[in-house]
């Protein structure tokens, strides 16, 4: 099998740490790895596959002479607008896992289990996009309904894990429940979110928008919408909560109107698509939960369940751990399926 050589961006984030765990879960066919960071990180080592890398500084000609293949790059979007172009200059195709190409019309917005085909677009910029972490584990579940019944509208509300704001975010909750245990939380900094997150949920994340909605809600939104190639009306309301790890979403379905919801059909459908788990069965207190998809590559779903006065509403409760399902496994399931297009 050919090995490509891989940079990462971002190599000592909370998302660079977990693709480093992924690409050697997966045996990622790896010939050289270049860790690329900020000059503060400069000569820490990375292993990876059984070999030890130091990490380098990212800077304008670093790409230059390296031969790099793919570069991961989860570092920022202001880093992305900066250093992205000088990957694609060198040869490599870029997978971004920053909002920055998201909604570029040229730029493909990709989930492999859901829209595969629009890798190949990716020789247009060079560079194929990630979507949101909670964009991608909704349209996991929802292509699979869309395909059997036609999606007329979907409303979700997510509980979106700590860890979403990166490693600030998970030491902010931890911090601040060690100082409820210690009588001393009253004193606790908020730095990472707008309000205390310990024992608390925030119904606000990103950046307020005119329409009433944050960036976060309008990037479900409109993302949807490019991976899907739909049109149909969608409405989120984005919560964080006090979870380390595994955004959780609770989604409302409504199909087209002639449409009689078939739960065990949507139980079947769920449960045979693609890196999907169905947990169902509330007799035995079993559903998705966060502590189980933690340190999982699967998108779980449950309490599915058809709406008490429409017979075209479905109700699902869908978790998947972020930092790989939303980040770090997407976009090594991306490079695999722009490898095997290569070869093909």
């Amino acid at each position: 099998m050919k090995k490509y050589n891989i940079a990462v961006v971002g190599a000592s984030g909370a998302v660079g740490e977990e693709l480093f765990r992924v690409l050697e879960e997966v045996k990622f066919p790896i010939e050289n790895l270049l860790p690329l960071a900020s000059a503060r990180s400069v000569g820490e080592e990375i292993e990876c596959q059984g070999k030890s890398y130091k990490i380098e500084e990212l800077t304008d000609e670093v790409f230059v002479d390296k031969e790099i293949d793919i570069a991961f790059f989860s570092a920022g979007g202001s880093i992305s607008a900066k250093f992205a172009h000088h990957a694609v200059e060198s040869g490599a195709v870029v997978i971004d896992n920053t909002s920055h190409f998201r909604m570029d019309p040229k730029v493909p917005l990709v989930v492999p289990e859901v829209n595969p085909q629009d890798i190949e677009l990716w020789e247009d910029t060079g560079i194929i996009a990630n979507p949101n972490c909670s964009t991608i584990q909704m349209v996991q579940l929802l292509k699979p309904l869309h395909d059997l019944y036609g999606i007329k509208r979907v409303d979700v509300s997510t509980y979106q894990a700590v860890s979403g704001a990166g490693k600030a975010g998970m030491e902010e909750l931890v911090k601040q429940m060690q100082d409820f245990f210690a009588f001393k939380l009253s004193e606790s900094e908020c730095n990472a979110f707008a309000h205390q997150i310990a024992l608390n949920v925030i119904p606000h994340i990103d950046v307020p928008q005119e329409n009433g909605y944050t960036k976060e809600e309008m990037k479900m939104v409109n993302e949807t919408a490019k991976i899907m190639g739909t049109d149909f009306a969608l409405s989120a309301t984005c919560v964080r909560v006090p979870v380390l790890r595994s955004h959780s979403e609770s989604i409302t379905i409504t199909f087209e109107n002639d449409v009689n919801v078939s739960v065990e059909k949507a139980r079947e459908v769920l449960n045979d698509f693609e890196n999907v788990t169905v947990i169902d069965d509330m007799s035995k207190n079993e559903y998705p939960m966060p502590i189980i998809a933690t340190d999982t590559d699967e998108t779980y779903v449950g309490r599915i369940r058809k709406d008490l006065f429409a017979d075209n509403i479905l109700h699902i409760w869908g978790v998947a751990d972020q930092v790989r399902v939303g980040a770090a496994t997407n976009a090594v399931r991306i490079a695999q399926k722009w490898i095997q297009m290569e070869n093909n």
